[in-house]
């Protein structure tokens, strides 16, 4: 079920902006508990109340407001559930995260509970639709209450509840085994030449002197890029490959499992065909078909983007070619070497421009000018010290729009990736307004522009969130389907490499040393550079999701390492990739393939920005057409309606040609 009476919509947090002015958060505050005590007693309070609307909602007619009362009960479950999930993901706390994760399996079981509601799904049968919104709302419930097994003989009804209620568990113990597992990996300081100094100077260091190093983006990355030493590349390399252990691969072996044996319940082959009923590829066999298409453009430019890599590396080390050997911890580090001797570019060179907080600015500063909306910050206490609240309002009117939230630095038994929560959704028919919460790890010394590019991306999905105009919240913001939720983020991703976009920077940071125009363009020419293993090793993130997914009983990994034996640089015995794989284990399960699918919608609506990337005019038929609409319209109907014409994949694939 997609969950969605709302927290009082009326309240407002009052607080002071930066220039001192009154600034309002339109809607609640994020709950902030004292204690673990507090937060259990908010979990139990609210799952009450949850009950008491169910009850209310048997009883009430399957009338014209029938679809207003449901959306009701979907909002008040979305206020009082989705801060738990923020919570558990980002809280300082670890008593306090393992609280707010017992509370989602809580909650998991309610909403397993409710979507076997057979007294609901009937009226949601017969409910009165007023026009085409009403309807599409009606038909996503139905089609919520069918695929939760509300449909099915007794016995298998009860089968597909056990399912989802562990299905739920495991997933919160693949992640909670990622998220605190607080890896350490020791390095003599001689070992990480290459590596700046700030990144690894101030760390703790062992008995004996060792630096001592977490995987967390603002280290990991400058490690297995930068470390001049093959040995320290592959140390850090090996760590992250082994995120989530043994274990995990057992949780997974049992997901996979529970996911074929629930698609069965409903005489269906596979978990993608399941999923993939209700996507916009509509069947694996689509989804196959279109990661077969990208396999064909990519294999060749691939192999040669590897073979360079291979050449830099003998040229490097003085070894002749046929004696050198490319591992796997070497692509990231070639990969910056060539682009720094080929182009001119180094990533790191880029942290004295992009400062953290200036560069938060500069993003949300894009947003402004592109789609005339306005960010205020609002000083108040949250979950920790670093995270932000903004108010979002229209700029022409003034009217209140959202709340933004951002946590941007890297901590203890935080969330290692990015990310961004859409935890409370817009609904026009209550004046409800929505909130997103960015979640990414930053380095405080300042963003390399593939950094920039990650907010940016981020920022895109909030917007989505932020920007909704559907009169119901279960179909608003990012609640479109899954390949092509991606869509409106991988969009912006772009805009960092424009110059003039990246003169904001002096709009908001007057103290900001400008970036050298000659350095966006070299790092424009560069970007294209190692593109070939860049997508298809997204192709083979995919391709491994679709198979752990498919027909086939398989062991995860020996799956993984079948099909990673087979690329060209093949399998790394004693890593295990997929422990760590979160996204195919909860969330883009049978899904993964979206983040290319989605990419050939992205650049395809980058067309209608490609003369200026700020444009206000292109930018107002977006939020309208794309972002406001949520789930309301199938996706190639917004998109046919922003481009003019119907969606094609000519940019996508151009583009892997250059």
């Amino acid at each position: 079920m997609r969950f969605l009476l709302p927290w009082a919509a009326s309240l407002m947090v009052m607080a002071t902006t930066d220039a001192g002015a009154a600034a309002e958060l339109p809607g609640p505050r994020f709950p902030v508990y004292a204690n673990v005590a507090e937060l259990v007693a908010a979990c139990d309070s609210g799952l009450a109340a949850a009950g008491e609307r169910v009850t209310a909602l048997e009883k009430h007619a399957a009338d014209a407001s029938w679809l207003a009362a449901l959306d009701a009960l979907n909002a008040y479950v979305e206020d009082v559930s989705a801060p738990f999930s923020v919570i558990q993901n980002t809280h300082p706390d670890k008593a306090m995260r393992d609280a707010a994760q017992a509370c989602q399996l809580r909650w998991a079981d309610f909403e397993s509970t409710f979507g076997q509601n057979e007294q609901i799904y009937r009226a949601a049968r017969d409910v009165v639709s007023r026009d085409a919104i009403d309807r599409s709302f009606a038909r996503d419930t139905r089609e919520d209450f069918e695929d939760s097994g509300v449909a099915l003989p007794p016995e298998q009804r009860r089968r597909a509840k056990e399912i989802s209620d562990r299905i739920a568990a495991l997933g919160q113990e693949f992640q909670q085994r990622v998220r605190d597992a607080d890896i350490k990996v020791a390095f003599a300081p001689a070992e990480l030449a290459g590596v700046p100094d700030a990144v690894w100077a101030t760390k703790p260091r062992d008995g004996e002197g060792r630096v001592l190093l977490g995987l967390d983006s603002p280290t990991y990355l400058p490690v297995v890029q930068l470390a001049d030493r093959a040995v320290a590349r592959e140390r850090m390399w090996r760590a992250k490959q082994n995120e989530g252990g043994a274990a995990n691969l057992m949780v997974l072996a049992e997901l996979a499992a529970l996911r074929r044996e629930y698609a069965g319940l409903f005489g269906l082959p596979s978990f993608g065909d399941f999923q993939l009923r209700r996507r916009m590829a509509e069947n694996t066999a689509n989804a196959q078909r279109f990661l077969d298409e990208v396999r064909g453009a990519v294999t060749e430019r691939e192999r040669r983007d590897l073979e360079e890599l291979r050449l830099a590396k003998a040229a490097q080390l003085g070894t002749p070619l046929t004696a050198t050997q490319l591992d796997r911890w070497d692509v990231a580090y070639y990969l910056e070497r060539v682009r720094r001797e080929r182009y001119s570019v180094d990533q790191e060179a880029f942290r004295p421009y992009f400062p953290p907080e200036a560069s938060l600015k500069v993003v949300m500063r894009i947003a402004e000018k592109m789609l005339g909306i306005r960010y205020e910050r609002v000083p108040i206490a949250l979950w920790h010290a670093d995270v932000q609240a903004y108010a979002v309002s229209d700029a022409a009117t003034g009217r209140p729009l959202a709340t933004f939230y951002v946590d941007l630095y890297p901590r203890e038994g935080k969330y290692s990736h990015a990310a961004v929560w859409s935890m409370r959704n817009e609904s026009s028919l209550t004046g409800r307004t929505p909130q997103a919460v960015l979640v990414v790890n930053l380095n405080r010394e300042g963003l390399t522009l593939q950094e920039l590019e990650t907010l940016l991306h981020e920022l895109g999905h909030a917007l989505h969130n932020n920007l909704s105009t559907a009169r119901y919240m279960s179909q608003a913001g990012t609640r479109v389907q899954r390949d092509f939720v991606e869509a409106p983020s991988q969009m912006l991703e772009d805009w960092v490499y424009d110059k003039r976009v990246l003169q904001l920077f002096s709009e908001v940071c007057p103290s900001c040393k400008p970036v050298p125009d000659a350095m966006i363009e070299r790092a424009r020419v560069a970007r294209d550079y190692g593109k070939g293993i860049q997508t298809a090793r997204q192709l083979l993130y995919a391709s491994y999701d679709l198979a752990l997914y498919s027909t086939e009983v398989v062991d995860p990994l020996a799956l993984w390492a079948r099909m990673e034996g087979s690329t060209p640089l093949g399998h790394v015995p004693g890593t295990m990739f997929p422990a760590g794989f979160g996204h195919s284990a909860v969330g883009y399960a049978a899904g993964y393939y979206g983040y290319l699918w989605s990419l050939v919608v992205a650049m395809d609506l980058r067309t209608a920005f490609a003369a200026d990337r700020l444009d206000p005019g292109a930018g107002a038929r977006y939020r309208r057409t794309i972002l406001a609409r949520g789930r309301e319209l199938p996706p190639r109907e917004l998109v046919r309606e922003f481009l003019g014409r119907e969606t094609n994949a000519k940019a996508f694939f151009e583009d892997l040609q250059r």
